[in-house]
């Protein structure tokens, strides 16, 4: 397997217009530094609630003028922390759930460990293309996400576990996360909430724990296997580390609507600044 030291020329070329790069990687200004802080503490908070914080980082680094691979990378490397954080602040949810993360978690991993690979094998120019589809798909998923848990709690009651579709659906969306991420939290509170008949907090807190699983195989493999912007990593991890704290305590006060708008919006500007990066 090769190793992706930051973005192929082609992308470093094409993005080298929007910021400039040094030989130890882009420099960052106070108050670019502060934009990367506040976004991570978003995504943090975020994630511990529903998921999709990566619709947060990941335009910001866009705007900055980080190339898409490079800023995905990065991004779920200094998103593990904070996933961490979102994963203990539902620790009593997860009461009595020990062998189902154990046995869920595997399948997380192993689907982490297919989505890395497939970002660090394939030309960057299949990630520029495919990710405005994945996050057009995530904001679709947020703005019906009411409808879609309401649908779910009339068809989980009396639902088994038993049998290979659960794991396949979370392995499947082990590997989305492990490609990109965004929105990865809502599409496994999906499959788990149709498998399972639980209610809909330990369902939550069993997808804040698979989203961990998940983000730390993709964040061991990227540092293995890629380059990661570590000024970056530190400070979204720093940042997601206090906003997972905050979203685990209070994200219950938040208006829904709200906030699904806010990341909607945030989402559709990443889409914008991926389709101009290609003209």
């Amino acid at each position: 397997m090769r190793r992706l030291d930051g973005t192929a020329e082609g992308e470093k070329q094409r993005w080298q217009r929007r910021r400039p790069l040094t030989t130890e990687g882009p420099e960052l200004s106070l108050w670019e530094a502060l934009a990367i802080l506040l976004a991570g503490v978003g995504a943090g908070g975020i994630n511990a609630i529903v998921g999709s914080g990566t619709l947060f980082t990941f335009p910001v680094l866009l705007a900055l003028g980080y190339p898409p691979v490079t800023a995905s990378i990065s991004n779920s490397v200094g998103l593990a922390p904070g996933s961490l954080t979102g994963a203990i602040g539902y620790r009593r949810e997860l009461a009595g759930q020990s062998r189902r993360v154990l046995r869920l978690g595997a399948m997380s991993c192993l689907g982490a460990i297919t989505g890395g690979t497939l970002l660090v094998s394939l030309p960057p120019d299949v990630f520029e293309r495919v990710v405005p589809l994945l996050i057009g798909l995530a904001c679709v998923l947020i703005m019906v996400q009411p409808r879609l848990g309401a649908w779910m709690r009339r068809r989980r009651a009396g639902r088994s576990e038993r049998g290979p579709l659960l794991p396949l659906g979370v392995y499947g969306t082990g590997v989305y996360g492990g490609y990109f991420a965004a929105a990865q939290g809502i599409v496994l509170i999906s499959v788990l909430g149709l498998s399972l008949d639980e209610d809909l907090q330990r369902v939550n807190a069993l997808k804040n724990a698979l989203t961990f699983a998940v983000n730390t195989t993709a964040a061991v493999f990227y540092i293995v296997f890629a380059s990661p912007e570590w000024p970056v990593v530190a400070l979204i991890a720093g940042g997601s580390v206090i906003g997972g704290y905050v979203g685990a305590r209070f994200g219950r006060l938040l208006r829904p609507f709200a906030l699904r708008v806010i990341i909607v919006a945030v989402g559709l500007s990443a889409m914008v600044q991926l389709v101009l990066g290609q003209i």
